[in-house]
């Protein structure tokens, strides 16, 4: 019933009738009359509704310390100060969005770090943008913004409607002597350092590289009502080592590529060096698993691929004198990563643990794949994973890349050829086993939490 209609009712009762009606049911009618009214108001406000957005990470890089020289046999590879220089950072994000919001972290920071300028466009190629798309970033009205040691700030919205799957470049002028306290080790993307205030310049012609992060945790847009996420937390195997640099091959990029268009963004929160119960090259799943998953907005499905360093690394050039956990101690921890995850409504998915037999071989670091005793543990974790029950799905990341003649390596044709790390061809296969066990929780529609269990 349209409102005007309603409304005219008790003007349109003829004056006679309604003389002749008490006066109580005279003003029953016009209460009745009124509320109709209200009523298909509410109504037509409602069919014309349109969703909410609601901001949504797109693209994440999981912040580790750098360590110091001799804490670890690998170098850091990213600058130890940097002074009156423009950072120039590329990311792949995820599903698209009307708006976007830079998230910058100096999370293990000593000391605070100025940010003079802010930037962001769609990338061009070799350090350059679109210069047709450039766009400033502000924090609280600001182009500038110090961010006090162990914090992390929020940008104001940026008006830039962001396509899937786009490559961004974010322009960081830092101003001020700095020297990085967290970064992220292995980007696999050609991060570019300009001097003086660069960020607006469509190349950077003077510009050196190297393939670490610094400072840039997330990218967020403005996306559509019901829009979600799905976290892969790993190790340098969700992070895409051996995959092709600048190219995003690595598995979690092969996910978003199948998942955007359903509008689930796909956040890699792998760190190379990541152990499941142990601090290594960062802190273990079980310390980061808040930060990098649970304390993600939108998250409706976390895929857990960690293990491998927690067999690996122990006996080896990395930690000699660290004994091989037990598998009961292994299991307990990828409980407490189900537990947390149902207790957030979020389906929790278990990524078998590959084949890495002969893994490093030829290089500085040893005895990662022995003794044969890490077969064996491998073999029972994976069991596990897969016949348990416990994890919602389980991605079988161990069967599809395996050698049928010798199941403890991985099939050439997927190894980047270290025996540890897939290639492009062996990530393309694991993001289509990641893509089945997603479809198969159904993540449009998240777990109801549950209470904590023992």
């Amino acid at each position: 019933m349209p409102t005007s209609f309603a409304h005219a009712l008790p003007r349109a009762f003829p004056r006679a009738l309604a003389r002749a009606f008490p006066r109580a049911l005279r003003q029953r009618w016009l209460r009745t009359c009124a509320a109709i009214a209200l009523g298909t108001a509410a109504l037509a406000a409602f069919a014309t509704e349109t969703p909410t957005a609601h901001w949504l990470p797109t693209w994440t890089a999981s912040e580790q310390p750098v360590w110091q020289a001799g804490e670890l046999p690998l170098p850091t590879g990213v600058p130890a100060r940097l002074d009156n220089q423009t950072l120039r950072q590329i990311a792949r994000i995820s599903v698209g969005g009307a708006r976007a919001r830079l998230v910058l972290s100096n999370r293990y920071g000593r000391e605070p770090v100025t940010i003079g300028a802010a930037r962001i466009a769609l990338a061009a190629g070799r350090g350059g943008i679109d210069a047709r798309t450039d766009r400033a970033a502000t924090f609280g009205g600001s182009p500038s913004i110090t961010i006090p040691a162990g914090a992390t700030v929020t940008s104001d919205a940026i008006e830039l409607a962001l396509p899937p799957l786009s490559e961004l470049a974010v322009s960081l002028h830092l101003p001020k002597p700095f020297r990085p306290g967290g970064f992220h080790w292995d980007g696999r993307q050609t991060a570019w350092l300009a001097p003086g205030d660069a960020t607006r310049d469509a190349t950077l012609p003077d510009a050196t590289s190297f393939s670490g992060r610094l400072l840039l945790a997330a990218i967020e847009v403005e996306a559509s009502h019901g829009a979600g996420a799905v976290v892969a937390i790993g190790d340098s195997i969700t992070e895409g080592n051996g995959s092709t640099v600048d190219a995003n091959r690595r598995w979690p990029d092969g996910l978003a590529a199948r998942l955007a268009p359903q509008g689930l963004a796909v956040l890699n929160a792998g760190i190379s060096g990541g152990q499941l119960l142990r601090d290594g090259m960062g802190e273990s799943a079980l310390a980061r698993f808040e930060r990098d998953v649970l304390g993600q907005t939108g998250v409706r499905a976390v895929i857990v691929a960690i293990g491998i360093n927690d067999i690996g690394w122990p006996g080896s050039t990395f930690a000699a004198r660290t004994p091989l956990p037990d598998p009961a101690a292994m299991i307990e921890g990828y409980r407490a990563l189900i537990r947390r995850s149902h207790e957030r409504g979020i389906r929790a998915i278990g990524a078998t643990i590959t084949p890495f037999a002969g893994a490093l071989a030829g290089t500085p670091i040893r005895g990662y794949d022995a003794p044969p005793r890490k077969e064996a543990l491998r073999q029972a974790i994976n069991a596990w994973i897969r016949d348990s029950g416990e994890f919602d799905a389980v991605a079988d990341f161990d069967a599809a890349l395996r050698d049928p003649a010798r199941p403890e390596a991985m099939l050439p044709r997927y190894d980047s050829g270290d025996h540890l790390h897939p290639g492009d061809a062996g990530y393309r296969r694991m993001a289509e086993v990641a893509a089945a066990a997603v479809a198969g929780v159904a993540v449009g529609a998240a777990v109801a939490p549950s209470a904590a269990t023992d």
